[in-house]
């Protein structure tokens, strides 16, 4: 039975790599203050932003005329332009003090307060373990906390104790979810970071793995140390560097090993990225792959729910490492996916994968699957170390109850890319609607429809005045200005008046041609 307290009924399971848009839609004056929030709020979140290094557009504080109209209404362009700028920032906007900032009813919790209390209750059930410091927002998941332990039986070794809330994709039930746990404890392969415990409830899990002291390959590659914020890490480093040709190919190819294990046994990572890649003697360990299973999601989808055809969980594991590629070549991880245009790069060999995962033509289409990559001329010739042959071996049971669980999985990410789809579909049709050109040929074509409407006024006008022209003149031509005296004989006809109206008449015929003609080349034109 698991230590960890449950959760209250009810429980709501939020998504919180979904990204908070903000629009300041109007002021008010509140007891001398012109506020939406007070400014001393946005104050309070560019102090807490600070540590991540970069400068934000913050407008500066004014003590004097900030009532003045004009004033309010350029310190309200200047905060948009500021939520904007946290908003569109891929670290900033699934940061804590911004997701409090914007949606303070559900991120108020003190999520640290939390850990601490249940790991509080894991070591009066396990004394053996014992905390040697907290790790303050190590990693980017709210959620989540770290601390760094030792066990007191072997007092050198340190271990790397995280406690996270369970997500919204968190389909397997209670009991396969402890067996896919214990499954991971079991598990000695040189692709996977070896978990060394683990505890679930229905709200949360607590996980002990081996603590490595040179940190992630991220923080191999941005050149920082592993227990620092990662805002501070992350978000503008200084010294960051793509890998050399040789250590893309040998990290590509161990990474690739240790996604085939896993889709081989039918389990999926979901969650692959820099950050949860582990290098220790030039051997990359893949880690937190039981986030899948926990249901947490990933930090990569907000990106891949715009892609329709990216909607597997292998298909999904394939893109992550497109995006890792990327980062291990360039030093940084891609600005906007798809990517069609490369920096200058001396390996074409890898640019050759990447358009394969990252180009807009790869996002339409689908992506190659991880057999496939180890093939390509950059992985295919690497030599390793573990040359025999390994796998997964899942119970049978345990591997339907998975297999389930990604159906379910895939089912909510097809959905949400559906309603994506169609939100873009609309907004398309939305801003073509006003746009200035459509404006434009819109005023055209109501010009065009008004000059039809009046010149088909005139034809009929023309009609008429002919048709009465037509009967003035056989009435005057039949002597109907002087009635005949007797029906059956009938006076011949005067040609008195005839020239006259018979010239009318034909200038009046002559009009009207000429208008429906206009009125028809009008008429296929607005086609």
């Amino acid at each position: 039975m698991s230590f960890l307290e449950k959760p209250s009924p009810g429980r709501l399971l939020l998504d919180d790599t979904v990204p908070l848009t903000a629009v300041i839609e109007a002021s008010q004056n509140l007891q001398s203050h012109t506020v939406i929030r007070r400014y001393s709020d946005f104050d309070v979140l560019n102090s807490s932003l600070m540590v991540c290094g970069i400068s934000l557009p913050l407008p500066p504080k004014k003590l004097i005329g900030n009532m003045d109209r004009e004033f309010i209404a350029e310190r309200q362009r200047g905060l948009q332009t500021y939520l904007d700028s946290i908003t569109q920032h891929p670290l900033l906007c699934s940061s804590l003090p911004v997701k409090k900032f914007l949606d303070p009813n559900n991120y108020s919790a003190n999520y640290t307060e939390i850990a601490l209390q249940q790991v509080s209750m894991f070591f009066r059930s396990d004394p053996k373990w014992e905390v040697l410091e907290p790790l303050r927002d190590m990693g980017w998941r709210i959620r989540k906390k770290y601390f760094l332990i030792k066990n007191k039986e072997q007092t050198k070794e340190r271990y790397l104790l995280s406690w996270v809330d369970l997500g919204p994709d968190k389909f397997l039930s209670d009991k396969d979810l402890q067996s896919a746990m214990k499954l991971l404890t079991s598990l000695s392969i040189p692709y996977l970071c070896p978990l060394l415990f683990s505890s679930t409830s229905e709200s949360s899990a607590l996980l002990i793995r081996p603590f490595s002291e040179k940190g992630s390959l991220k923080d191999h590659i941005c050149k920082v140390k592993p227990r620092e914020i990662y805002l501070k890490k992350y978000c503008n480093p200084k010294k960051s560097q793509g890998l050399e040709l040789s250590q893309i190919k040998l990290y590509g190819r161990q990474i690739l090993e240790g996604l085939k294990l896993l889709h081989d046994g039918g389990v999926f990572h979901g969650h692959l990225h820099t950050s949860n890649v582990i290098v220790e003697d030039g051997v990359c360990r893949l880690t937190d792959v039981e986030n899948g299973m926990l249901g947490v999601p990933s930090t990569l989808r907000p990106v891949f729910t715009q892609f329709r055809k990216i909607n597997t969980t292998e298909s999904i594991d394939v893109f992550c490492f497109g995006h890792l590629l990327y980062e291990m070549t360039y030093g940084r991880p891609p600005d906007s996916v798809p990517v069609d245009q490369h920096p200058t790069v001396p390996y074409t060999a890898v640019v050759s994968v990447l358009q394969s995962i990252l180009s807009t033509e790869a996002c339409k289409s689908g992506m190659p699957k991880v057999s496939e990559l180890m093939q390509t001329p950059l992985f295919s010739d690497v030599q390793l170390q573990h040359s025999e042959k390994l796998q997964i071996k899942v119970p049978s049971r345990l591997k339907e109850a998975l297999k389930t669980a990604k159906e379910s999985l895939e089912k909510r990410l097809q959905e949400e890319q559906r309603v994506i789809h169609q939100h873009k579909r609309l907004t398309r049709a939305q801003s073509h609607h006003g746009s200035e050109e459509e404006k434009k040929r819109r005023k055209i074509l109501a010009r065009k429809v008004h000059n039809t409407e009046t010149l088909f006024k005139l034809v009929t006008l023309l009609t008429i005045t002919l048709h009465v022209n037509l009967f003035f003149c056989l009435s005057s031509g039949s002597g109907a200005s002087s009635p005949p005296t007797c029906p059956s004989s009938p006076t011949p006809p005067s040609t008195t008046g005839m020239p006259v109206c018979l010239a009318v008449c034909v200038c009046m015929l002559k009009c009207l041609s000429v208008c429906l003609s206009v009125c028809l080349s009008l008429c296929f034109a607005q086609d």
